[in-house]
């Protein structure tokens, strides 16, 4: 009986060697994340009050372009930009929402385009955008990080 737990004893210590695993160290497992991660999309896209009462993903992020885009058209159908560049209907503008909530506004104009007065449009567009509501910043794994999205802004309602 002896022979037998002392055997029982050798085989229980030297069967432990079995369950050691090899743990992955900090690093590794940090970069194996990183990997996992799609840097080019975001968890939450950026949002305003109007629209955080909705709870489908798809719908609050619709929400926030059309407001948005409301927004701008509302600031800037007073102003002179059609009366200044008639030909001009619709401008895409380049929008910049960074994670402290602050906005920034850049007229984008096609690659050829040698018609328009860039400074004079881009002076009007920060002149107009100022005072808009409160935008909540995108989010990434709870994070607030800056996004860019490009938006058409109709100037001319007929």
């Amino acid at each position: 009986m002896k022979k037998f737990l002392a055997l029982l004893t050798i085989l229980l210590l030297q069967s432990c060697n079995y369950f050691e695993k090899q743990v992955p160290s900090e690093k590794e497992l940090l970069d194996k994340q990183l990997k996992e991660i799609n840097w080019q999309e975001v968890d939450e896209y950026p949002s305003v009050a109007e629209c955080e009462l909705l709870t489908d993903e798809a719908q609050r992020k619709q929400c926030f372009f059309e407001f948005l885009t409301s927004t701008i058209q509302e600031k800037l159908s007073v102003d002179t930009l059609s009366v200044l560049y008639p030909e001009l209907d619709t401008i895409e503008v380049k929008v910049t929402v960074y994670p402290d909530a602050k906005l920034e506004f850049e007229p984008q104009f096609p690659k050829d385009s040698v018609a328009y007065d860039k400074v004079k449009i881009d002076s009007i567009l920060h002149a107009r955008l100022v005072d808009l509501p409160k935008v909540n910043p995108a989010l990434k794994r709870g994070i607030p990080v800056k996004t860019q999205f490009i938006l058409p802004v109709i100037l001319k309602v007929e």
